[in-house]
């Protein structure tokens, strides 16, 4: 056997590729109601593309928000933009 070829059988090592992050909405940090312009809400509504919250999550809305507490960060942006003023809230 030349020197450069590695020895067969010496070793068990195995290889293990990395597994993708894939959100399907079922962990902690999905369980938060985000803040998403209206009209892109109605758009995911009615053709199923996804919308984008004000903290970056992107998802297809499926769920009431209305049962889960407001994403912090999407709540801090909110408010920063001057949308916590009125004390309304919103669009989830």
């Amino acid at each position: 056997m030349s020197t450069l070829e590695p020895e067969r059988g010496t070793g068990t090592g195995t290889l293990v590729e990395p597994t993708p992050q894939v959100s399907h909405g079922d962990g902690d940090h999905e369980r938060f109601a985000h803040y998403v312009q209206k009209d892109k809400i109605m758009a995911s509504a009615l053709d199923g593309t996804p919308v984008v919250a004000l903290c970056g999550k992107v998802w297809v809305p499926g769920r009431d928000p209305k049962k889960y507490p407001v994403c912090p960060m999407c709540k801090e942006i909110y408010d920063s933009m001057g949308g916590g003023d009125e004390g309304k809230g919103g669009d989830k």
